[in-house]
């Protein structure tokens, strides 16, 4: 009652009403490029690995507007996927390739170890990347307060997942 200001208005809205929906969000993000990047590890055939990741990404992107109280059908699941796309291309691949190169410079155990688990994580990290479009996009206010998720980060607790290892 005592702030009048519009930016601590909606810093508090941000805190108190799409943190908790935020934390929800990233755990979906994190469970979805796990199954990509064990989709992508272990199915041996490229053409039904793709399917697989598509099927995640989607269900992913439907789960987002159900999270932050939009409800998509058929047609609106297409329509917010094509919304999602479109916002990863104006937001460049330029973002895309920042978030990346740590992932696959970085290199980590599992890509020195196999080149599918390799190719796991580079497409776990596109969902992740997608996971984050479509929570900006569904998300009705932008990240002023809260931290904006990262694909390092939620890779890294999505695969931490993968092998039992999650925490909280």
């Amino acid at each position: 009652a005592d702030a009048y200001d519009p930016r601590t208005l909606l810093t508090m809205a941000e805190t108190e009403l799409l943190a908790p929906l935020d934390q929800q969000a990233r755990r979906e993000i994190e469970a979805a490029s796990r199954t990509v990047a064990a989709a992508t590890a272990l199915i041996p055939l490229a053409l039904v690995d793709v399917i697989a990741a598509l099927a995640a990404n989607l269900r992913m992107i439907r789960r987002m507007a159900e999270i932050y109280g939009g409800r998509a059908g058929a047609v609106g699941g297409w329509r917010l996927a094509r919304t999602v796309m479109t916002h990863l291309v104006a937001t460049g691949a330029v973002a895309a390739g920042d978030d990346m190169i740590e992932t696959v410079a970085g290199g980590g155990l599992l890509s020195k170890l196999s080149r599918r688990f390799g190719e796991g994580v580079v497409n776990g990290a596109l969902t992740a990347r997608v996971g984050i479009a479509a929570m900006e996009v569904c998300r009705p206010l932008p990240f002023i307060h809260q931290p904006r998720p990262t694909v390092s980060g939620l890779l890294s607790r999505g695969l931490k997942g993968l092998f039992g290892d999650e925490k909280g």
